[in-house]
């Protein structure tokens, strides 16, 4: 009896802790389980978050459409901008200048690059900024065949239609963007291009800068042997009978006529082939800097699963790309010039804040294409910084007087507002990242 009362007891026991021990083990199982949820979540939202900044991402939060927009507004007002704080120094034959602001734009890149988590680098998208930059240096032979009036108006249709119609026919292999209203983008377009040419009828009246007829050691060029007193080198400097400073278009590191008494190749050509060369090269460097998105946009186009979506991922090689050519440039200048370029300390400074500001202007664009189109925000961009300079012109500098000027100025600005208006109700904007 003892022995089956024992037995019995143990018998229950055994039972009572097989029990116990199944619901320990359960619940070490499903705390395990939970963990390993909690660990698989938390490498998953990781993930999410990661490739969201880096390469061959789909973003997760677009950008909101209205950005692009406030995009185009940011770049149309440092484009319009972005040459007012070198006005009133001397930049010689801008060589020496146009290197002081690619530097500037690097460091934008440089920025973009840091706030993006740094993306991947795509060698290739530094052939938009190669491009840009080679179209650049041709400003200076320009003005000195055909003037900065005609060039200017020339070179800035040519990059509209340049930039406008690849995205809109699809070349080069960019993906073809149609607007929902092709015949307000037309018209856009026809009225942006025409708006170049009535601004290029306006005149200044700009007097010769300051600090370079007073002999100041610091406005003379470093590195020369050349005696230049009485003449301005300036490409932002004018007399009343020379061609006027209308507006910054993409894409001009160089503003005003060019007054050397260095007899060069060009000086030596006759009349009718300084209009030929020109007229070539505006037209030549205009097509070259409507193509500084061509490449990034490819990239976007070709796999979207496999390369960014976001345009700022692509800013720092197209930066990349144009500080490198400017500088192999500047060192092609120098060679040329049996190592006596000409230097000018003072404009190193405003050059920097010039830089800076076309970076964060192009950087918009960047933005303002993906969101827009760049079908639309082509002709926006391009055409309503002349309206910013020429308010820079009439306010702050006092360049553009007299009844005559002001009423061609007005239509102008007419004109450009609302080919850019109709351009931008052509399509409804898409969110972009």
């Amino acid at each position: 009896m003892l022995t089956e009362n024992v037995t019995g007891t143990t018998l229950v026991m055994t039972t009572e802790n097989i029990t116990a021990a199944t619901f320990i083990n359960a619940s070490v199982v499903t705390m395990t389980t939970q963990h390993m949820t909690t660990e698989l979540t938390t490498e998953q939202t990781t993930s999410m978050i990661y490739s969201s900044t880096t390469e061959g991402s789909n973003c997760t939060q677009p950008i909101p459409a209205a950005w692009g927009y406030i995009s185009a507004v940011i770049a149309v007002v440092f484009y319009g901008s972005n040459f007012a704080p070198v006005k009133k120094f001397e930049t010689g034959d801008g060589m020496f200048f146009q290197w002081i602001v690619c530097t500037a734009i690097l460091l934008v890149g440089i920025v973009v690059q840091i706030i993006r988590n740094a993306p991947k680098f795509l060698p290739l998208v530094m052939i938009g900024g190669v491009v840009w930059e080679t179209g650049n240096i041709c400003v200076v032979p320009i003005i000195k065949t055909i003037g900065m009036g005609i060039g200017l108006c020339i070179w800035g249709m040519t990059n509209l239609l340049s930039g406008w119609a690849t995205a809109r026919f699809g070349l080069f292999g960019v993906e073809k963007e149609v607007p929902d209203n092709p015949t307000l983008n037309y018209i856009g377009v026809v009225l942006a291009v025409f708006s170049a040419v009535v601004f290029s009828f306006v005149k200044n009246e700009i007097t010769p800068v300051t600090d370079y007829t007073i002999h100041d050691s610091e406005s003379e060029p470093l590195l020369t042997n050349r005696q230049n007193r009485g003449t301005s080198d300036s490409l932002y400097s004018t007399t009343q009978d020379q061609d006027p400073l209308v507006f910054n278009r993409r894409g001009s590191s160089s503003i005003n006529n060019i007054d050397t008494l260095d007899e060069t190749v060009i000086d030596k050509l006759s009349p009718g082939w300084k209009r030929f060369i020109g007229l070539f090269l505006s037209v030549f460097s205009g097509v070259l800097y409507g193509q500084i998105f061509t490449v990034s946009t490819y990239y976007q186009d070709k796999d979207k699963n496999l390369y960014s979506q976001n345009a700022l991922d692509y800013v720092f090689a197209c930066f990349c790309g144009i500080y490198v050519s400017s500088t192999v440039y500047f060192v092609i200048y120098i060679i040329i010039m049996k190592n006596k370029p000409r230097i000018y300390p003072k404009v190193i400074l405003p050059g920097i804040i010039s830089g800076l500001m076309w970076g964060i202007a192009t950087c918009g664009w960047f933005v303002a294409n993906k969101v827009l189109s760049e079908p639309v925000a082509f002709p926006i961009v391009t055409t309503v910084p002349a309206i910013v300079a020429s308010i820079w012109g009439v306010f702050v500098f006092r360049e553009i007087k007299g009844t005559r000027n002001i009423a061609i100025l007005l239509l102008g600005m007419t004109i450009a507002v609302t080919g850019a208006v109709l351009a931008g109700f052509s399509k409804k904007p898409k969110s972009g990242c």
